[in-house]
């Protein structure tokens, strides 16, 4: 599969509104990460309430997570075929609906069935937002808004922290589910004033038919980006998931407290605002570099990082250790939306990158497990020490040896001077 990168920006036309846009992209991947993580902080809380384990409220999150590639399917194609605006409209609209339902949930089973309905509007968003941002900023930005539009998961991540602290005791648990909807409110608001995608309307597939077609002609770069994407989503997981866990077998350390907040709080907070500040930087750097480059850069970071964040042995250390780790992990995600968008046929973009990305969540799911079953052998430090530092070399490698597309215009030939 060839692509003509066509750096050459200064002949660039700025859609009218593109910020409009952007904005809708990055600010509805944020609200969809608050939606997702919210229920991480409540699994005591809502066991109890609904009278069943611990372990029934966890698979909810695998349940949610399985629906995505459903939902990258589904959304993407309607993406292609109907436009970006009136699909993001309804794929917001409808996982903050499955979000406000889940609040109310009178039952266990209509809270499991709500979150299961909610990941296919979570898978569905990735690659609407993504594509739609992507195809409407100036190439000359593309690299920076990459990153703000991935900064948007720890951005939620982080936010689902701050409302367990001031939300939950003030309003109650159900209340989290709903303060997104607001937002939802305003991301629609967005996307009404924002312009439809120009590269959209030029190089729309004919027929849905068309669209799988054109997906089963790239395979070979369909199957290679699969490949990158459930490897690589390894390591947010691998990095995040059973951190506060780790922290917790620390003797005296969740006693303590960051900044006033409770550790196992504070420490998350800290090291997704540097997640994001790595998304930003590293994806930046992608447009001057080179996506592969700058991505080798981030994981590079990330590996040295790994004495100070599995064997700090002070507070101080784990902090910093997790910072620099999260930095170099979002950092290298920061390059993913471009990369991805940049690798996909035009008649397909939505659905193409939308699905390689969230059925690599899918194949990526027994990470943690993996990684919890290394931890009964060798000790938690270890256990993520092998498994990180493994999915990381095994990255760089991945990605040194594959293609890259840098600065690709989205638009036909015709449109591009």
């Amino acid at each position: 599969m060839a692509f003509s990168a066509q750096t050459n920006t200064e002949n660039d036309r700025d859609t009218k509104g593109w910020q409009f846009a952007v904005s809708a992209g990055s600010l509805g991947w944020v609200l969809d990460a608050f939606d997702f993580f919210v229920l991480v902080f409540l699994f005591d809380t809502l066991a109890e309430h609904y009278h069943v384990s611990k372990a029934d409220v966890v698979y909810t999150l695998t349940l949610t997570l399985a629906m995505r590639p459903v939902g990258a399917l589904f959304f993407g194609a309607m993406a292609d075929r109907l436009g970006r605006r009136r699909s993001l409209i309804v794929c917001v609209l409808y996982f903050s609906l499955m979000t406000v339902l889940t609040g109310l949930a009178p039952n266990y089973l209509f809270f499991v069935v709500c979150r299961a309905l909610y990941g296919i509007g979570m898978g569905g968003y990735w690659g609407i937002g993504a594509s739609y941002a992507m195809e409407s900023s100036p190439r000359r930005f593309r690299g920076v808004l990459s990153g703000l539009i991935q900064a948007g998961y720890p951005m939620g991540y982080l936010l689902a922290a701050v409302a367990m602290q001031t939300i939950t005791p003030a309003l109650g648990w159900r209340a989290v589910f709903f303060a997104g909807v607001p937002v939802a409110l305003l991301i629609v608001g967005l996307t009404l004033f924002a312009p439809e995608s120009e590269a959209w309307r030029q190089q729309r597939a004919a027929s849905i038919g068309g669209m799988f077609r054109a997906v089963l002609e790239h395979k070979g770069i369909f199957l290679y980006l699969l490949l990158l994407m459930s490897v690589m989503l390894c390591l947010p997981h691998g990095t995040q998931d059973l951190y506060p866990d780790f922290l917790k077998t620390i003797p005296g350390l969740t006693a303590k407290t960051v900044f006033g907040m409770k550790t196992l709080y504070g420490a998350p907070i800290l090291y997704n605002v540097a997640a994001i500040v790595g998304a930003l930087a590293i994806g930046q750097l992608s447009q001057k570099a080179g996506r592969r480059k700058a991505l080798i850069v981030a994981l590079a970071i990330s590996l040295v990082s790994i004495p100070a964040w599995a064997f700090g042995v002070t507070l101080g250390a784990l902090v910093l250790g997790s910072c620099v780790m999260q930095f170099g992990v979002q950092g290298a995600f920061g390059v993913i939306p471009a990369h991805l968008n940049e690798l996909s046929p035009d008649a397909v973009r939505s659905l193409f990158s939308g699905f390689v990305y969230q059925f690599g969540v899918l194949i990526a799911s027994p990470a943690v497990a993996i990684e919890y079953k290394l931890r009964d052998h060798f000790g938690y430090p270890w256990a993520l020490t092998m498994f990180v530092a493994s999915v990381i070399v095994l990255i760089m490698i991945i990605f040194w040896l594959g293609p890259e597309a840098a600065g690709r215009s989205f638009l036909p030939a015709s449109e591009k001077e």
